[in-house]
């Protein structure tokens, strides 16, 4: 299965939205991988397992089961999720990047992968997960406007902290 979607940041037409600079988005997404639990309902917690520059390892505590996963971050730009097979769980993985056609115009882009097959049964339950992604990452884009709003994505740069959020 593949599943790919954007969402607008700054919408040009309208001059009275809030608009997000690059670093306030780009923290934003990076408190999602640092900070789960803020953005996704049903997690209990997060427990970062190593933590680089480049490299967030994770193990996510959904209560009745873990998954373990790694997230790639190219600063700025995108990152990419990779959960390993695991027990029940198959393969998967997510990019987020952070598109711009024009300067200050920005889009999050979201592709989800995996190998599960899109058709017969599995095809409905997709539709339920493509679905719940979306949503997903609507709420996590609204959550992210409300921290930048409180001005809190401003980054380390300005003295900011954004692990105080949790």
């Amino acid at each position: 299965m593949k599943f790919e979607h954007l969402i607008e940041i700054n919408n040009f037409d309208n001059p009275a939205a809030d608009r997000l600079n690059r670093e306030q988005l780009w923290y934003g997404l990076l408190l999602r991988v640092r900070e789960p639990t803020l953005f996704i309902p049903h997690m209990d917690a997060c427990d970062l397992t190593e933590v680089s520059e480049n490299v967030v390892t994770r193990v996510l505590d959904f209560g009745k089961f873990k998954v373990n996963d790694r997230v790639e971050l190219v600063p700025m730009q995108k990152l990419r999720f990779h959960v390993p097979a695991q027990g029940e769980i198959i393969e998967s993985r997510l990019e987020i990047s952070i598109d711009e056609p024009f300067p200050g115009r920005f889009f999050v882009r979201f592709i989800y992968e995996d190998d599960a097959l899109d058709e017969g049964p599995e095809a409905m339950y997709n539709d339920f997960r493509r679905s719940a992604y979306k949503e997903t990452d609507v709420d996590s884009i609204r959550i992210i406007r409300q921290f930048a709003a409180q001005g809190l994505l401003d980054g380390p740069a300005n003295g900011k902290d954004i692990s105080r959020l949790s």
